[in-house]
C-alpha cells in the first residue's frame, strides 16, 4: 500500500454521499433499489470477479491470511454466543458481528487502496467467505432453533444434513463465489481471454465500484433505524472495532505481515453484510436489529476506514 491509500477513500465517501443525496431528493425511488441491486450483483460484480481471477496464477495464491481472518471471525462469533447464550438471537447477533460486506463496499475500497493484487487477496477470501461462515452459521442456527421449538412442533423441522447441504449449495451457486471459481478454473487452462470478452468484462467491471457505492448511499437513505438503535449499536461497535482488533491480535500472534494483512484488516472492519439479514428473516429473529446495524455500521465505516488506512500507512512506513 502506498501513501495515496488514504486519499483513495475520498471517492468512496463522495459516491456514498451522492447516492444518499439522490435518494433524498427523489431522483431514485425506493422501488428501484432492488433493480439496482440486481444489476450490481448479477452482472457488474460477476464480470469483475471472473475477469480478475481468470488472470491470476493459482499456485501463487496465499490462503494463510484467510485462515487468520476466519480465526478472528470464529472468535467473535463464539464469544457472542457465550455472552448471550445458545439461542437464535445470539446466533443472529454473532453472525452480524463477524460477517462483512466484502463485495459491495470491500471490492471498491480495496481496489482503490491496494490495487489489483489487493483485489486478488480479497477475491480469494470471498470465494470461501460465504461457504465457510454461512455453512457454520446454518448449523448453529438450526441447533439453536431446535432447542427453542416445542416438543410437538415438527412441521418446520428439517434434517441437519439437508440444511447443511442446501447452505453449501447456495453458497457456491451464487453470483459471488461462482464467477470466482469459474475464473480460477479458466486461469488453470492458461488461455488468454478473447479480446472482445476481455474488453466487455473490463467495461462492466469498471462500472461495478461506482454503482455499488451509489447503491449503498441510496439504501442508507431509505433505512429507518428507529427504536432498535441501542442493540444495533452494540453489534456495530463489535463489527467495526472489536472484530478488527481481534484480527490484529491473531495476525500478530501468528506473525502475519505485509499487504495481505492490510487487506484482511480492512475486511474485518467492513460493515455488516446483507447475508446476516437473510438469516434473521429466515429464522424470524432480530430482523429490525440487524437492518439497523447494517445502516449504523456503514455510517461508522466512513470514520473507521480512514483511521485504519492511516494505521496501515504508519505500520508500513510508506
Amino acid at each position: 500500500m502506498n501513501g495515496s491509500a488514504i486519499a483513495a477513500l475520498l471517492p468512496v465517501i463522495a459516491l456514498i454521499g451522492t447516492g444518499f443525496g439522490l435518494a433524498r431528493v427523489g431522483l431514485v425511488r425506493q422501488a428501484a433499489v432492488k433493480d439496482m441491486s440486481n444489476l450490481v450483483f448479477l452482472l457488474l460484480l460477476p464480470a469483475l470477479l471472473f475477469r480478475t481471477m481468470a488472470q491470476v496464477h493459482v499456485g501463487e495464491l496465499d490462503y494463510r491470511p484467510i485462515g487468520v481472518y476466519f480465526l478472528s471471525a470464529i472468535i467473535v462469533f463464539v464469544t457472542t454466543m457465550l455472552v448471550y447464550g445458545f439461542n437464535t438471537l445470539a446466533a443472529a447477533r454473532g453472525l452480524a458481528s463477524m460477517f462483512s460486506n466484502a463485495a459491495m463496499i470491500g471490492v471498491p475500497l480495496v481496489g482503490l487502496a491496494f490495487g489489483e493484487q489487493g483485489l486478488v487477496t480479497l477475491f480469494t477470501l470471498i470465494s470461501v467467505h460465504a461457504l465457510v461462515l454461512l455453512t457454520a452459521a446454518t448449523m448453529v442456527f438450526e441447533l439453536a432453533s431446535s432447542r427453542e421449538q416445542h416438543a410437538d412442533d415438527t412441521h418446520n423441522k428439517r434434517s441437519m444434513g439437508r440444511t447443511v447441504w442446501q447452505a453449501v449449495r447456495n453458497s457456491v451457486i451464487h453470483p459471488v463465489p461462482l464467477p470466482i471459481l469459474a475464473g480460477l478454473l479458466w486461469s488453470l487452462t492458461g488461455w488468454p481471454l478473447p479480446d472482445v470478452l476481455d474488453t466487455s468484462l473490463k467495461m462492466l467491471g469498471s462500472a461495478m465500484g461506482p454503482m455499488a457505492l451509489l447503491l449503498v448511499g441510496i439504501t442508507l437513505a431509505y433505512t429507518r433505524i428507529g427504536a432498535y438503535w441501542r442493540p444495533a449499536m452494540r453489534i456495530t461497535l463489535v463489527k467495526s472495532l472489536v472484530h478488527p482488533l481481534v484480527f490484529l491480535v491473531c495476525a500478530w500472534a501468528l506473525q502475519l505481515r505485509g499487504p495481505a494483512m492490510g487487506v484482511m484488516l480492512i475486511c474485518s472492519a467492513l460493515p455488516v453484510g446483507a447475508n446476516a439479514l437473510l438469516f434473521t428473516q429466515r429464522y424470524r429473529v432480530a430482523e429490525d436489529e440487524v437492518v439497523a446495524s447494517i445502516a449504523l455500521s456503514t455510517l461508522l465505516a466512513l470514520v473507521t476506514m480512514p483511521l485504519l488506512l492511516m494505521l496501515l500507512h504508519v505500520l508500513h512506513g510508506t
